[in-house]
């Protein structure tokens, strides 16, 4: 749910897609003005568009030497103005539909719709440049600093965040998912917002309620989840490169940051420097976003053809694995990372039987481990983009045999206009016929938990532009296709 409204409110404030959208509040106090990030070394795909960056747990001050009238960087913070951002909606696909917005209840007869309705301030906070960079000039970096040891030892690209929208009001959201007479109709209740800054010294702390409520009242089932945005929340940021060498450390202002050496130096007048990845190669459908999902997948997957049978079962049932378990899954995603940052080998060590038959190919494999480490991070990238519900459905796909039919019709909706929202199309009937009905449902669900919507018939409308979900709904429909070919 937060990631939904920051893609949104990035979407509609920043046309040039400079800002990153926080993904979860649980960690938005760690994208804060000055804090360091590292930018994880992933291409931008179709369904995640933005960079890819990792909290460090540390703020430029905390890696600098004191100065000499001890002054911290707080005072370098500049606040400017509050912008609102109101978005309502009401829409009716069939049947009779009544909607009170109230902030007791919400009544919804008949029908499958879909309301919205939702209002919060963003202030933007950022650091002005001046100031940084009369504070570059004053201190140097504390290159005893454990952090900035461990860093000159890997690969890793250091940004700073010098600009953030934050929540000025405090915000409730909430969402709500009904069933009724066979019709499913999804709602979002009022988002509303009081919001004040928060002095630098009191603490940011996030409040999640997830309360999934569950009912049936004459064939009606209703799911509820609420999320409380605080006041002071990051919802996006923008950062600029971080260089170091020998105490002295540069900043990127115009974004030129393309080129480091190990532990993100920057030493240009050095012969050796780092390559980043070639573009896609070009397979498959040529035009439209199909195409370039197509692309994109085959060449972030193209290891799994040429490994061994026996491999590639391992790498399937491991996927399966984390698709039902969270922890499992933040494990194996963050080891696959960390491989391209390695340069003393590829030990993998975990407690979990589920991974230790995938890591031990790592290591006698040595000569695939790169490629091996960047198919599966890309699988699951696109199913971390993906709902739970959406996981269990597929790993229930996967038992009744039926990915290669939804994978032709997920094909098809990459065809129309996902960007334009409450696009009304039409696709193929015969992609909806599927040997039994819990099958159809089933599918049909999968494809409107990434925005789509569908009737037996063909009939399809997108909602809130749901290109980037369907993306990766596609990218995990292929990739296991591909993995099951083992079995």
């Amino acid at each position: 749910m937060f990631k939904k409204l920051t893609k949104f409110i990035v979407k509609q404030m920043d046309p040039c897609n400079e800002l990153v959208p926080v993904e979860s509040i649980a960690y938005n106090e760690h994208f804060r003005p000055l804090y360091l990030l590292k930018k994880k070394r992933k291409p931008k795909t179709m369904f995640h568009p933005t960079p890819y960056y990792q909290q460090t747990g540390f703020t430029l001050d905390d890696v600098l030497l004191p100065g000499e009238d001890g002054k911290s960087t707080e005072p370098l913070h500049e606040d400017s103005s509050q912008f609102t951002l109101t978005k309502t909606s009401a829409d009716q696909a069939d049947g009779g539909l009544s909607i009170s917005f109230d902030p007791a209840s919400v009544d919804l007869q008949g029908g499958a719709s879909l309301s919205k309705e939702f209002s919060i301030t963003p202030q933007k906070k950022r650091v002005s440049l001046q100031s940084l960079e009369a504070l570059r000039r004053e201190r140097e970096i504390n290159m005893d600093h454990s952090f900035i040891q461990q860093l000159q030892r890997t690969d890793i690209d250091l940004y700073v965040v010098t600009e953030i929208l934050e929540a000025s009001e405090e915000t409730v959201y909430k969402e709500s998912n009904k069933i009724d007479g066979g019709l499913k109709a999804r709602f979002y209740a009022t988002l509303c917002a009081k919001v004040w800054l928060l002095p630098p010294s009191f603490p940011n702390t996030c409040t999640l309620v997830f309360s999934p409520v569950l009912f049936f009242i004459q064939g009606t089932r209703e799911n509820k989840q609420t999320i409380v945005i605080p006041k002071g929340c990051t919802l996006a940021f923008r950062t600029i490169p971080l260089h170091i060498r020998d105490g002295a450390w540069d900043l990127d202002y115009i974004g030129a940051g393309t080129v480091r050496l190990q532990g993100a130096i920057v030493a240009q007048s050095q012969g050796s420097v780092a390559v980043r990845r070639q573009s896609y190669v070009a397979d498959g459908p040529s035009q439209g976003k199909l195409g370039k999902v197509v692309r994109e997948v085959k060449y972030s997957c193209r290891i799994f053809p040429i490994l061994s049978p026996d491999h590639l079962l391992i790498v399937f049932n491991t996927i399966k694995a984390v698709m039902r378990d969270k922890k499992l899954f933040q494990e194996l995603s963050q080891k696959m990372e960390d491989i391209p940052e390695q340069n003393d080998g590829y030990e993998l060590k975990t407690e979990s039987p589920d991974l230790k038959d995938l890591f031990s190919t790592f290591q006698h494999s040595p000569g695939h481990c790169l490629l091996l480490a960047e198919g599966i991070t890309y699988i699951l990238d696109a199913l971390h983009e993906l709902m739970d519900d959406q996981l269990l459905l597929l790993l229930e796909s996967l038992e009744r045999k039926i990915l290669s039919q939804q994978l032709n019709l997920v094909a098809h909706l990459l065809n129309h206009d996902l960007e334009d929202r409450m696009c009304h199309f039409h696709v193929d009937a015969r992609l909806l016929s599927f040997p039994h009905k819990e099958e159809q449902i089933l599918t049909m669900e999968l494809v409107e938990l990434s925005g789509v919507q569908l009737q037996e018939d063909g009939s399809a409308v997108s909602r809130d532009e749901p290109l980037e979900s369907v993306a990766a709904l596609f990218v995990a429909l292929y990739a296991l296709r591909l993995l099951s070919c083992s079995k």
